[in-house]
Order: C-alpha cells, then sequence, then structure tokens
C-alpha cells in the first residue's frame, strides 16, 4: 500500500480527503504546516482540531513547526496583493516545498493537500505547484469536486469541528 502524506490546512476540509484518499487505497497519514495561520490563537484552535481528526480517522499527525517569520519572509512584497493573487500562490508553494521534505525524510511515497477542497481556492494553481516542486511524488487532486467542499461542511458538522471564516493569514483575516 502506498503512503501518502496530506498536507492539512484546517481539520474540516481535510476530512473528504482523508476519506477519498483511503478508498483509492492509500494509506494516509496527515502533516499540519500552515505557518501562515495568523494569529496564535486561530493557529492552535485549527491545531487543536487536527489533532482531533488524526485520532478520529486512525492518522499518523506530523507536527510541524510554526514558523511565521520564514512565511512573511518568503511572502514578502505581496503584502498588499489582493486574496487569490501572487501572494496567495507564495503561501502555498512555501507549505508545499516544506510538506514535499517532510515526506521525502519521513519515507512517503506521495504528498498531497486538502487545499483544493476550498471553492476559494483555485485547484489548477494549487496542483501546478505542488508538481513543479515534485512531479513524481505529488498527488494532483481537486477535493471539491463530486460535492466535496459541501461534504467537508457536513462532516465537520457531524464531529463538532471549528469552521473558520478566513483562509489564515492576516491579509485575508483583514478581507473577511
Amino acid at each position: 500500500m502506498s503512503k501518502v502524506l496530506l498536507h492539512i490546512c484546517c481539520a474540516g476540509c481535510a476530512t473528504v480527503c482523508i476519506q477519498r484518499l483511503k478508498a483509492q487505497g492509500f494509506e494516509v497519514s496527515g502533516v499540519f504546516y500552515n505557518p501562515n495561520i495568523h494569529p496564535e490563537e486561530e493557529y492552535k484552535k485549527r491545531k487543536e482540531d487536527f489533532f482531533k481528526i488524526s485520532k478520529k480517522f486512525s492518522l499518523k499527525a506530523v507536527d510541524a513547526e510554526y514558523d511565521l517569520d520564514s512565511w512573511f519572509e518568503f511572502i514578502k512584497g505581496c503584502e498588499e496583493e489582493k486574496e487569490g493573487g501572487r501572494r496567495c500562490s507564495l503561501c502555498f508553494e512555501f507549505r508545499l516545498r516544506k510538506v514535499c521534505n517532510i515526506s521525502a525524510r519521513e519515507g512517503f511515497d506521495f504528498f498531497a493537500t486538502s487545499l483544493t477542497i476550498s471553492p476559494h481556492k483555485n485547484s489548477k494553481i494549487i496542483n501546478q505547484i505542488g508538481s513543479s516542486i515534485d512531479v513524481k511524488r505529488f498527488l494532483s487532486r481537486d477535493f471539491k469536486k463530486e460535492d466535496g467542499f459541501k461534504e467537508s461542511v457536513k462532516l465537520s458538522k457531524e464531529l463538532g469541528l471549528y469552521r473558520q471564516n478566513y483562509c489564515g493569514c492576516i491579509f485575508s483575516q483583514q478581507n473577511k
């Protein structure tokens, strides 16, 4: 069975992604690497639910550091970009590069991301970025297809998961 490390942006979005990957025959583990999330209290809420679904779905949980300063440095110059613009692409790249490195170091066959379940995210761009990082190991998916997002909202309610009202960074928070 191939092992995949799923980058989990938030627990609610990850529910359907986990189910679908498991149904496709993957052994799924999750990683919470989201140094873009601001403020830290928001980060802690989302991380707490990450561990909650890791237990619920019997996932190996890989925790990564909260490296907000490195994230700010990486997106520097794009702070004023509109949501969905260059800053977001850089943010996806920053997180997926780290997840790729963790997956290689930990012996995973593949890596993927739950980011593509959001109707507010451009799956084509996310998949292009992931494939540009490692075309052989990145699982290109559009989890929002076949009512993925709708199903994730339903599962979130059933499981009592926190659902945020902005992507995560201070700039998206200011635009909500």
